[in-house]
């Protein structure tokens, strides 16, 4: 039988992330990671923010995919790699003056607290909404991938209301920052710069991102936010869920869980080598 990866298609974390809509909250993630200085210094260090936040979105993008829909040889080698990289990252902060480390438990958890609660609002928004025990289930599931990035499942929030009462704790405390990192990836959510084979998608795509962020991030990052804007997101947000049922598979579906249903089927896939070969054409 073929390799089904950590997950398999009958796993809620599948069926989430094969969504091409679930995507969409990698971006709001960023800005929410970002805004954490520590992160901020790591990513600062390795030039990934400041030099190309775009380059960083879709790294982060396709690590959760490839831990998603990869076979686990697959899945264990990309967070080889991520692991190794972040070994290197560590330093003091110049903003804070702050020791960092990419390591950190503390700094793990909140880049994977951020994606995984952005990527479940932005599925219940376009997809469908998913009920209090099918959102555990994703909560538990993703602990595998908390794992492979070296973050313990004892150091995640036990269930998912309270990874969400955590997040809401760090939005309302004093951690987070506008750091001249963070001005970088809000720059990026204006408009650019981004390929131009994205860029027409990209504008509601970062939309998106600044209308779904807690009020305190959006004074944070001085969003112009009111209630005509809302309006708009709403609308379009409804929208997308309406149509999508109608829309063909491949307009729906990441590639790379098609691209895993071929590996199912008993067909030899190098998801990686195709997943890089995708990055390059962006």
């Amino acid at each position: 039988m073929s390799d089904e990866g950590y997950f398999g298609p009958e796993s809620i974390f599948w069926q989430v992330n094969q969504e091409m809509y679930s995507l969409f909250g990698g971006a709001r993630a960023l800005l929410m990671q970002a805004a954490h200085p520590l992160v901020s210094a790591g990513a600062r260090q390795t030039s990934f923010y400041a030099r190309d936040p775009w380059k960083r979105l879709i790294r982060t993008v396709q690590l959760q995919l490839i831990l998603a829909f990869g076979s686990k040889q697959e899945a264990e080698a990309t967070a080889d790699r991520v692991n190794k990289l972040h070994e290197t990252i560590n330093g003091t902060d110049p903003v804070t003056g702050l020791y960092y480390d990419a390591l950190d438990l503390d700094l793990l958890l909140w880049v994977h607290a951020t994606l995984e609660e952005s990527t479940i609002l932005f599925y219940e928004k376009t997809v469908r909404p998913l009920s209090p025990a099918e959102r555990e289930q994703y909560h538990q599931e993703n602990l595998i991938s908390a794992e492979l990035i070296l973050l313990p499942r004892e150091h995640v929030p036990p269930t998912f209301p309270e990874l969400r009462e955590y997040i809401d704790g760090v939005v309302k405390g004093n951690d987070l920052l506008l750091t001249d990192v963070a001005l970088e990836v809000f720059d990026l959510m204006r408009g650019g710069p981004v390929p131009k084979t994205v860029k027409p998608v990209w504008l509601f795509i970062a939309f998106a991102a600044r209308g779904t962020l807690a009020p305190e991030l959006q004074d944070l990052y001085n969003v112009n936010w009111d209630a005509k804007r809302q309006r708009v997101l709403d609308a379009n947000l409804a929208m997308m869920r309406r149509t999508r049922p109608i829309l063909p598979e491949r307009l729906r579906m990441v590639r790379p869980a098609a691209w895993a249903k071929r590996r199912l089927a008993g067909e030899h896939i190098d998801l990686i080598q195709l997943a890089r070969d995708a990055r390059r054409q962006l």
